[in-house]
């Protein structure tokens, strides 16, 4: 090759490639800035007339329609007509969705997490191993924050493919303190004594009425279950009031809490022996 045609080749590549690889990183960055502005517009918007949680999902949905959008776009600049990629895509549609089965399902899940709703933001879950408060849910993904302020990313199949306890679901909830007693303790009067420890407690209800359920005879404690009911954002301080209450109650009764006792008879004879 002489440098006449090199120089050619050169400059043809200069003034037909560059300025698509030029054009095709600016459209790159402001498509990544559009969709970014654009899904939390949709959002936003979203938000006055639906629930949060499909907002966010609307607005994930519009995030990575402009961007495949953008990405069909810059194969078109390079002279890819994407029509033509019909047929590549479908032989190979098989391999990618097996190479991407663990996305495609993430995705799926999620689609089935936003119509079947077990949650939705806000709500506290308890699910995939992970127990706090959902943030987000996105395509592929639902952000959890726990109680100790630890953020959890978790893919939507390992959600929607387990069990999911949404524990702010209803509005009351039961608190349940458990305490063993002494078994020389009128059974009547531990009762009565346990009621009226906790029926007056700020947060608990009246109805339904407080309870103190007989459990069973434990080895070494006559066994109760004290329960009562609050609203759900007072779980926490009802129980630690309910069981300080218990505690103080047993003690002004004059009525024990044992622990754990274990008795030994020795033989006489082997007693002597050893003497």
């Amino acid at each position: 090759m002489d440098i006449a045609a090199l120089e050619t080749l050169v400059t043809d590549l200069i003034t037909g490639f560059l300025p698509k690889v030029v054009g095709v990183i600016v459209l790159l960055i402001v498509s990544w800035m559009v969709a970014k502005w654009a899904g939390k517009r949709v959002t936003k918007s979203a938000e006055k007339k639906l629930d949060l949680t499909i907002a966010r999902f609307m607005g994930s949905l519009t995030r990575y329609g402009i961007l495949i959008m953008a990405l069909l776009s810059c194969l078109n600049i390079f002279g890819f007509q994407t029509t033509s990629f019909a047929a590549v895509i479908g032989a190979a549609g098989l391999a990618i969705g097996l190479a991407m089965q663990g996305t495609l399902s993430n995705f799926s899940a999620g689609l089935m997490l936003l119509i079947f709703r077990p949650f939705k933001v806000n709500d506290v879950v308890s699910t995939g191993g992970v127990t706090g408060k959902v943030v987000n849910l996105s395509l592929f993904t639902t952000e959890i924050d726990t109680p100790d302020n630890r953020r959890f990313i978790v893919p939507n199949g390992s959600i929607f493919g387990s069990t999911i306890e949404n524990v702010t679901f209803h509005e009351t909830r039961r608190v349940e303190v458990v305490v063993g007693t002494d078994y020389p303790a009128n059974i009547e009067q531990t009762r009565q004594v346990l009621l009226n420890a906790v029926k007056d407690l700020e947060g608990v209800h009246a109805d339904p009425a407080p309870v103190a359920y007989l459990t069973g005879l434990g080895g070494s404690s006559i066994d109760w279950s004290v329960r009562v009911w609050t609203n759900t954002p007072d779980f926490w301080a009802v129980k630690e009031r309910a069981t300080q209450a218990v505690k103080n109650a047993l003690d002004e009764a004059g009525i024990g809490i044992p622990y754990p006792q274990m008795d030994v008879h020795l033989d006489g004879a082997l007693a002597s022996n050893g003497q």
